[in-house]
């Protein structure tokens, strides 16, 4: 297929109490496309993906530690990571997120 258009990101995952919830809704030329849904006070403890990565909030707001820095991202925020650069978050309030991973 030569497009594919996901008319309400957020809509492909319902936060659930006390769960990370995330659904694949892109995957192919080099490029997976991710959405998760975090529930207030979940997290992801600090980890690093090999490949090229854009972080964008679409609801909510997450605490994000980059490479050793804090920082508060909140709806429309876009965050681009080289591969291996460390980094965690906690959702501050119910957040849904994109995550984009680019390159083989």
């Amino acid at each position: 297929m030569p497009h594919v258009l996901i008319i309400d990101p957020p809509s492909e995952v319902a936060i659930q109490p006390g769960a990370v919830v995330s659904k694949v809704v892109h995957r192919g030329d080099g490029m997976n496309v991710t959405v998760f849904g975090f529930d207030a006070g979940e997290e992801l403890t600090e980890h690093q993906a090999a490949r090229a990565a854009v972080v964008q909030v679409l609801s909510g707001r997450l605490r994000f530690t980059v490479d050793g820095e804090e920082l508060e991202l909140v709806p429309g925020s876009w965050l681009h990571m080289t591969p291996g650069t460390p980094h965690s978050l906690v959702a501050t309030e119910p957040t849904v997120m994109l995550l984009t991973l680019t390159g083989s």
